[in-house]
């Protein structure tokens, strides 16, 4: 199995593996999380969207309006992109139309793989098995989200968890950019304490400002979810594999 990372959306269209390749998206603070969480809570799908626009049109229809922009939930969305908010909820079968400033960027920005999955550090294990599990499976490009196209310390170190997970599982994993090589050295550096590394991170700065202290501490928590969420594209959307 080949295995590069992209450190931001803004650098996609620059990888090298492209052939039927999988996507791994993540987005630690907090969409890929909160996704994970939205699923735990019943939710059936989740709609990801690059802008606030087709909100008002989709809550019409039925769906649950999600949205968030610099870490604050928008103001006539009922939920952001919280994972404790969500995990507070009961979304069974619920539909979440769902926006926010990285993640959904990230997500949509790899519909093109031939298998695009949703990762966090709560389904990092069920996710590395899938991975590993897979046989038809040679190339997979981990995908950070990053902030507004700068790269992130904990998606950067979600990369080097699932690639160390993945070279116990894998043996013959070969790394094909430096990204990947990177963050491992940073993961095999942090991974007695990733939320205690991840203190220096604006992001989590920019949160803690914003007083969401459970969600970081969720976030960093690992294998808090057996589901494996994935996007569909025959319906433009996230369900569960």
């Amino acid at each position: 199995m080949n295995i590069e990372l992209v450190l931001s959306p803004a650098l996609y269209d620059l990888r090298s593996l492209r052939n039927d390749h999988a996507t791994v998206a993540v987005d630690i603070l907090r969409a890929t999380s909160a996704i994970c969480a939205a699923f735990m809570a019943g939710a059936s799908e989740v709609l990801p969207l690059d802008s606030l626009e087709p909100l008002a049109i989709l809550k019409q229809n039925g769906y649950i309006a999600a949205a968030e922009r610099n870490g604050m939930k928008i103001d006539d969305a009922p939920c952001g992109n919280s994972p404790t908010e969500y995990l507070s909820m009961n979304l069974h079968g619920a539909r979440i139309a769902y926006s926010t400033t990285n993640g959904t960027v990230a997500i949509l920005r790899a519909v093109d793989a031939a298998k695009l999955y949703i990762g966090a550090f709560s389904n990092i294990s069920t996710l590395a098995d899938a991975l590993a599990a897979d046989n038809t499976l040679r190339d997979v490009v981990i995908l950070c989200s990053g902030w507004k196209g700068d790269p992130s310390i904990e998606d950067t170190l979600f990369a080097g968890a699932l690639i160390c997970k993945l070279k116990s599982l894998t043996p013959s994993l070969n790394l094909v950019n430096d990204a990947a090589s990177m963050a491992l050295d940073l993961w095999l550096m942090a991974e007695e304490d990733p939320m205690g590394y991840c203190s220096k991170a604006t992001h989590v700065h920019r949160l803690r400002r914003l007083g969401v202290d459970d969600d970081i501490r969720w976030a960093f928590r690992l294998d808090t979810c057996s589901l494996l969420p994935v996007y569909d594209r025959s319906v433009s959307s996230i369900r569960l594999a």
